[in-house]
């Protein structure tokens, strides 16, 4: 090779790198730019002798010639500039960013300030050092340009034997499309081992992951799973369905892409092509409107009651639709206008809010259902500290549909004792709503002391059935960080102590709910199986369906360290649990809180039994306790005494 070859090389790469620079600076304000070069070009685009500067007001600086343009750009805009990676932010003095008006003059107009755009989160920032100590904490951060740019990555993550490349500043939704959270897998072995019993009720099944981001959760369904899916990964971003696209060439799977407006398929195949997943660009709502699924999943960034209608418009019957809510600031009642705005339901904080979370996306899942003609059947409900997950089997039908929304109901909630209870069914208007309640407190409290929270989920979070055979594919799958999960799920579904957990490995699959099922032909229909034999698989899930009865669990649960009582020593939890069964109650641990108890009594019974079996921690506060408990005796004969000469 010559040394006129070399030159041309390198000509060449200086092109394609002046063309990458300049494709991404076409998305950014106009003050970032690359070099003093791309600025001054900027002022040579207007035509005519005197131009005006790009970056400032005609009312600050106007129309010059060339020469004294371009010493204005460099000695004010260039020579101030902050300098981050490749660019360079100039000051921009165009009314982007306005002062506050004086109090003291009235009816002037605010005056334009002088300011920066971040070329990394679009923020605006009016001095220099702030704009230097904003730009430091994106490189601490690790933070770079939030759009994706194919063969600029930073880290490749495994999990599950799934590999994916992720942008350096994958862990922040709002700089960057292509958003992975680690802290979510646990979510997602959740959703896949449902979506593995779904798989082999029938196969082939079409599954979509609506809100792909980097494809992690489909290239697991894809790789694990095979020709039994038809996997679609879809994200409305194109930074993220490049991402998609590559990661599955990452792990040698054929990708089949679908843009918006092409009506012919691109392919493109890594080294093993057994596995193909299709990589869609459409709104979530277009998508779901277009095809139908059996299994989709949601996991928008925030509420996903904007894509629920269009979830249940094409799901077939007995699919399964899982949402991830990741609102939990309204859902955890911590801002109560957004849960009014979104759910349209009443709620407070109280001891069981996550559970509440639950429940009240349940409700917005069922009417939406309902409003397609459809029912659903509640599998799975968890709730945690980053997200809020519910899997639902779809049921076809005006009986389900009916059988579904009449589980929508109110709550009535004590303020005082925090005593609960679902109000009974009907048209009819309660006199007094509060005799519902199991505690007397609107008796011997002055004023109302009990609040309306709802309309929610009042049927059952759990299917024990389902749950069992999950447990099965996780020990399959390996997924030993998703077992405790399982069963505290499971023993939290049947309501019993988590001593008594027992899974039978040779008939999880055949056994669900004490019923004995048929597993279904493991052959491989690849090809259409035709209507008929489709009616015949459905007709042999629905039958299980209808035979197997779901174990209703007690709705909420009790913190034991909420209703202890001062002084004494509480018992060990599994202790108390015992207590509680040998009174005849049913009783279990709940995965909403540690320290809670899920049972079937109520709370006058459960402190009661608390106090019982508490022991008093010292002699000085024994004697505490005494001296109180008789003042609180000598009062109420004072008040009786007093009472008596009233009368008299």
């Amino acid at each position: 090779m010559d040394g006129n070859d070399c030159k041309l090389e390198k000509d060449v790469s200086e092109i394609d790198l002046d063309v990458h620079l300049t494709s991404k600076l076409k998305e950014k304000h106009i003050s970032i730019q690359n070099s003093l070069r791309d600025l001054e070009g900027l002022a040579e685009q207007n035509e005519g002798e005197k131009k005006p500067c790009p970056l400032c007001p005609e009312e600050t600086f106007k129309p010059c010639l060339t020469n004294k343009l371009l010493k204005h750009l460099q000695n004010l805009h260039w020579k101030v500039s902050v300098e981050f990676e490749d660019y360079r932010m100039c000051i921009c003095c165009l009314p982007c960013m306005q002062q506050k008006p004086s109090q003291d003059k009235e009816g002037v107009p605010p005056k334009t300030a002088c300011h920066y755009h971040c070329s990394i989160c679009s923020a605006t920032i009016s001095r220099r050092t702030e704009m230097i100590s904003h730009v430091k904490r994106h490189a601490t951060k690790g933070e770079t340009d939030g759009k994706y740019s194919p063969g600029h990555f930073q880290k490749t993550l495994k999990e599950l034997n799934t590999h994916v490349q992720v942008s350096p500043n994958f862990k922040t939704p709002q700089k960057t499309d292509t958003f992975f959270n680690p802290k979510m897998k646990v979510n997602r072995q959740l959703i896949f081992c449902a979506l593995v019993v779904l798989a082999k009720e029938r196969k082939p099944i079409e599954c979509l992951d609506a809100f792909g981001s980097t494809g992690i959760m489909g290239l697991q369904w894809a790789k694990h799973l095979g020709k039994s899916v038809k996997v679609t990964i879809n994200d409305i971003s194109e930074s993220s369905v490049a991402m998609i696209r590559d990661n599955c060439l990452l792990n040698n799977m054929k990708v089949l892409t679908k843009k918006k407006d092409d009506e012919e398929e691109e392919n493109e195949v890594g080294e093993d092509s057994g596995a193909a997943v299709e990589v869609t660009q459409y709104d979530a709502n277009v998508l779901m409107h277009l095809r139908a699924f059996d299994f989709i999943h949601l996991d928008p960034f925030g509420t996903s009651v904007n894509y629920l209608d269009a979830a249940f418009r094409n799901v077939r019957n007995l699919g399964i639709v899982s949402v991830t809510s990741t609102d939990t600031g309204s859902l955890f009642a911590k801002t109560l206008n957004v849960a009014k705005r979104h759910y349209g339901c009443n709620i407070v904080r109280t001891e069981y809010y996550k559970e509440l979370a639950a429940r009240i996306i349940l409700a917005s899942v069922a009417r939406a259902a309902a409003r397609c003609g459809k029912g659903i059947e509640v599998l799975l409900s968890v709730a945690v500290e980053h997200f809020v997950l519910v899997v639902v089997r779809v049921l076809r039908g005006a009986t389900q549909t009916d059988e579904s929304v009449q589980k929508i109901n109110t709550l009535i909630h004590c303020q005082w004792c925090e005593e609960r209870i679902f109000q009974k069914e009907g048209n009819m208007v309660q006199e007094n709503p509060y005799k519902n309640l199991p505690c007397d407190c609107q008796k011997s409290m002055q004023g109302n002391s009990a609040v309306v929270l709802g309309p929610m989920w009042s049927g059952s979070l759990f299917n024990t059935g389902f749950l069992r055979r999950m447990m099965s594919e996780s020990v399959e799958h390996e997924m030993d960080d998703l077992h405790p999960l399982l069963k505290t799920l499971i023993c939290e579904a049947e309501c019993t102590p988590l001593k008594q957990f027992s899974l039978q490995p040779n008939q999880a699959n055949q056994e669900e709910s004490g019923v004995l099922i048929k597993v279904p032909d493991t052959t491989d229909y690849s090809a259409d199986p035709g209507k008929r034999k489709r009616q015949d698989i459905s007709k042999a899930i629905s039958k299980r369906l209808k035979n197997e009865a779901p174990v209703e669990h007690p709705p909420f649960y009790y913190s034991i360290h909420r209703h202890s009582i001062r002084g004494l020593n509480i018992p060990k939890l599994n202790k108390f649990l015992q207590y509680l069964s040998e009174e005849g109650f049913k009783v279990s641990r709940t995965h909403f809180d540690p320290t809670g108890i899920r049972t079937n009594a109520s709370l006058a019974t459960f402190k009661t039994i608390l106090e019982k079996n508490s022991t008093i921690s010292n002699t000085s506060q024994a004697s505490n306790v005494v001296q109180t408990a008789e003042s609180r005796g000598q009062d109420l004969l004072t008040e009786e005494a007093m009472t008596v000469c009233d009368t008299k």
